[in-house]
């Protein structure tokens, strides 16, 4: 063999081997590859919400059970960017979104069985740090479009009562210290707020249970009320400033409590929980374990509350200070220890109130008491000014209104604009509110 056969062999043999290593290379990295980067749409797969991402999530189920190996399509309106997702043997899907704002979410009738149909798409918010439920009706097709009318005004009465339900939790307390003080009190909506961010550092960041947590949670914001008007109300009562100075100095503070909570939490959505919540049905009505749960803590504390109120010493001495506060202090009733336990059980619940919202909206901003500043006065100028009661039916009738409205046909914008225009239009026939008492001019 000459030098130049030699030479050919080694090459030969050369090629041989490095197209072996790279067959043997290929096989090792092909399962990793396939393991790290699974298809969009893949089954099982956990979104789990970021400071820069947020999940939109669901289950598709009817009346005969869960709908497996369904694909979901969820479209940004603003881009037009789609994302697909199959629902598992669970009937459960989940996808991740880059991008905050409105996502289209529907499922093509060509992929539902015979007997089941949709309703078309819904329409979710998604916020970073935060997972979205998209709660799509589909039924099967022996449902009229009767019955699904009816249906969908049932869930959103249930929805109504829960919203109302967590509005009066805080208007309960709102009204309460007007009663007693006079004082219309702008940053009683930063107290819920500061409950569900409460809700995020000690439950979500040290890992507090959820009872336990929520107790704690409770009592800071019980104590924040007790020294609030410790240190600064009772001073400024006994200095004889006016109720405008005051209402002024209750906008400074729900200013300040603000961007106090922006500075710890920025401009993102925070969640209490960041697993994603289970969802129950009954009959027509679905809701995450978590709705129900607050709707019945609420009920609960309410019913607790009004008992105190009717039945025990210090409600009829809180009823007294509302009434007449000249009169009560002169039949031996301390009127600032009642007013400062007022200040205390309202920032509690308020505290409550905001812990269970971010519960069950799945996250709470830095400004989402300014967003329901409106409803809770509203709550409390529809019940009557100064009653507990004429707040918690307020706070119902402002909860069904909001959630009715885009049923009846009123664009899902207009909603809580149309909560507002009831209630003018119900202060120009009875101006006292619901439960108030008419007041003599003149």
């Amino acid at each position: 063999m000459t030098s130049r056969d030699r030479a050919r062999t080694r090459t030969r043999d050369g090629s041989l081997g490095r197209r072996a290593a790279g067959l043997v290379l290929s096989l090792l990295v092909a399962p990793l590859v396939l393991l790290l980067a699974p298809p969009a749409n893949a089954v099982g797969t956990l979104c789990l919400p970021s400071p820069t991402s947020a999940c939109i999530a669901g289950t598709l189920r009817t009346e005969s059970g869960v709908l497996p190996g369904v694909d979901v399509t969820v479209k940004n309106v603003k881009s037009g960017e789609e994302q697909t997702a199959t629902t598992g043997d669970d009937g459960k899907w989940n996808v991740t979104v880059k991008e905050e704002g409105t996502y289209d979410v529907s499922i093509a009738e060509s992929e539902l069985p015979k007997d089941v149909v949709t309703k078309g798409k819904v329409t979710v918010d998604a916020k970073f740090g935060a997972t979205a439920a998209a709660l799509i009706e589909i039924r099967t097709s022996s449902y009229d479009a009767g019955s699904s009318k009816v249906d969908e005004l049932m869930q959103s009465s249930a929805n109504g009562i829960r919203l109302g339900l967590l509005l009066a939790l805080a208007s309960v307390g709102l009204s309460l210290i007007y009663g007693t003080t006079g004082l219309s009190n702008f940053a009683h909506a930063e107290q819920v707020g500061l409950g569900g961010i409460l809700g995020y550092f000690l439950i979500n960041q040290r890992g507090l249970g959820l009872l336990v947590g929520g107790v704690v949670i409770v009592l800071i914001c019980a104590f924040t009320g007790w020294l609030q008007d410790r240190v600064m109300w009772q001073p400024l009562r006994r200095r004889g400033l006016g109720l405008t100075q005051l209402m002024i100095v209750t906008i400074g503070l729900s200013l300040a409590m603000q961007y106090t909570f922006q500075y710890f939490v920025g401009a993102r959505t925070v969640r209490v929980v960041q697993d994603n919540p289970s969802i129950r049905e009954i009959g027509p009505i679905t809701m995450t374990n978590q709705s129900f749960a607050a709707m019945g803590i609420s009920i609960v504390v309410l019913a607790a509350v009004g008992f105190a109120l009717l039945r025990t010493r210090i409600g009829r001495a809180t009823r007294a200070v509302s009434d007449n506060p000249a009169l009560a202090a002169a039949s031996g009733i301390d009127v600032d220890k009642v007013i400062r336990l007022v200040w205390t059980v309202a920032m509690g619940l308020a505290g409550l109130s905001g812990l269970m919202y971010a519960l069950v909206t799945n996250g709470i901003k830095w400004d989402s008491g300014l967003q329901i500043l409106l409803l809770l006065f509203a709550s409390v100028t529809l019940g009557g000014l100064g009653t507990a009661f004429g707040a918690l039916v307020g706070s119902l009738i402002i909860g069904l209104v909001v959630e009715l409205s885009p049923v009846l046909g009123m664009p899902g914008d207009f909603k809580y604009a149309t909560a507002l225009l009831i209630l003018i239009l119900l202060l120009l026939v009875r101006p006292q509110g619901l439960l108030g008492r008419a007041e003599r001019v003149g």
